[in-house]
């Protein structure tokens, strides 16, 4: 992959993060997500949701929070090299997310499960320096 492709490639990553994760960042905007998404579930004939309790509201807000602020680092930074940690980062989200799916969590989720393998999987491609041409 060239740098110019995997420099787009990990600025998309954390846009794409932000935009899916920031409805985790609070108990409000939690609470709204998750009843859009028991809305998703009764449209395609899943069933309920379970209540979010204290424990599920508060680890969901810590996962918003770290992810937005990671994101937003990543965006700021500008380096690429962080799209290697964040790539690691995919593959461990992955396996929980299966693992949760495995378990009895919503099918819904893996939509997830394959937007974050694939920037896994990209992410953690080789990048090639473009071959320098000698001067004549």
């Amino acid at each position: 992959m060239s740098p110019t492709t995997f420099h787009r490639l990990y600025r998309v990553s954390a846009w794409y993060d932000l935009l899916i994760t920031w409805p985790y960042m609070t108990p409000l905007t939690l609470g709204l997500f998750w009843s859009g998404m028991n809305g998703a579930h009764a449209a395609t004939g899943l069933p309920p949701l379970p209540d979010l309790n204290a424990y599920a509201v508060l680890f969901a807000n810590f996962f918003g929070s770290v992810v937005i602020i990671w994101s937003v680092v990543r965006l700021r930074l500008n380096d690429p090299q962080l799209a290697r940690y964040d790539a690691l980062g995919r593959w461990l989200f992955s396996a929980w997310m299966l693992n949760a799916v495995l378990n009895g969590a919503s099918p819904l989720i893996w939509g997830f499960i394959i937007i974050e393998l694939t920037f896994a999987v990209l992410q953690s491609l080789p990048v090639w320096e473009p071959t320098q041409v000698p001067a004549t």
